[in-house]
Formats: structure tokens, sequence, C-alpha cells
């Protein structure tokens, strides 16, 4: 796999994943508008002529899949775990 490749395959992972966040979550808004904007940047990459995508397009995308790593990681701190003693 290409670099191109793994960057489209981490993306379309990641489109994955915010998908199922919890439509309880303050973060599911934000994960949301994100999915469409990485989708978007899919295409463009996936949709580019030889010689390949352009520097700049692959930079969107690689920023889109900081953010989308970023939010994943907030929404997980939302979860709460139940206490030890409630599990016993």
């Amino acid at each position: 796999m290409t670099y191109p490749d793994n960057l489209l395959d981490l993306a379309q992972r990641l489109v994955f994943i915010l998908e199922r966040l919890s439509a309880d979550s303050t973060w599911a808004h934000q994960a949301s508008g994100l999915r469409g904007s990485m989708l978007r940047a899919i295409e463009q990459v996936e949709a580019a002529s030889p010689p390949g995508p352009s520097p700049e397009s692959l930079d969107r995308l690689n920023d889109l899949i900081k953010r989308g790593f970023q939010i994943i990681e907030a929404a997980a701190s939302e979860i709460r775990t139940p206490e030890l003693k409630d599990l016993i």
C-alpha cells in the first residue's frame, strides 16, 4: 500500500468510527460535520488524476484525520465507567 492508499484507508475507518458515536455525545454534532468533510476530501483524493493527488488535498485529509482522532478522544473521555463497588 502506498502513502495515499494508507491515508485513505485510515480516513475511511475514521468515518466509520465517527458515525457510531452516540447521539447523546456532546461531540456527535461535530463528528457529523467532520464526517461530511472527510468524505468530500476522500472523494477528492480518489478522483485525482495521475500523477496523483495534490499535496494540498493530502494535507487537508491529514488535518481532518487529526481532528477525527481528537473528537474520538474527547468523546471517549465522556464515557463513564461504573464504579468497582457497583460491579460487585
